[in-house]
């Protein structure tokens, strides 16, 4: 696996305006397994406020929310996209929430960049943050 260094990010201000403006996170890669970072995170998310909505392959319902198989199957509006993928799936991501047509923030979590899908993120006029913690990001505020 090839690592990149983030060429795209938001800063500290712009992060502070995407959690004042946040509604609703989509968090792909949400794992049941409550030791797992995107479980903490989300469920952090959730105790905070936000209406969180898991993306991930299987279960049926995970914090008590419904899961979806896609980010094009959630029938709600969606304001961010958390995600806890391997970078090669960012493309892939960042035109599913470029044609959704609603997701104002592109967030993947620390450890996961992928410019490629963030300049199209950006291109689209989505906040773009690559390699922070949501939740870290949240508490510092």
């Amino acid at each position: 696996m090839e690592c990149e260094f983030p060429t795209i990010n938001s800063n500290k201000e712009e992060v502070k305006e995407i959690f004042e403006s946040v509604k609703s996170i989509a968090v792909l890669g949400l794992s049941p397994d409550e030791t797992k970072a995107s479980h903490r995170v989300a469920k952090y998310l959730q105790e905070v406020g936000f209406k969180i909505i898991p993306v991930y392959p299987k279960e049926d319902f995970i914090l008590g929310e419904k899961v979806y198989r896609s980010l094009a199957e959630i029938p709600q509006s969606v304001d961010m996209v958390d995600i806890f993928r391997k970078p090669d799936a960012l493309v892939a991501i960042a035109e599913a929430a470029i044609s959704r047509g609603d997701v104002k923030v592109f967030w993947a979590q620390q450890g996961i960049v992928n410019n490629k899908a963030a300049e199209m993120a950006k291109e689209a006029g989505m906040h773009v943050v690559q390699n922070q913690c949501a939740m870290v990001d949240h508490k510092n505020l």
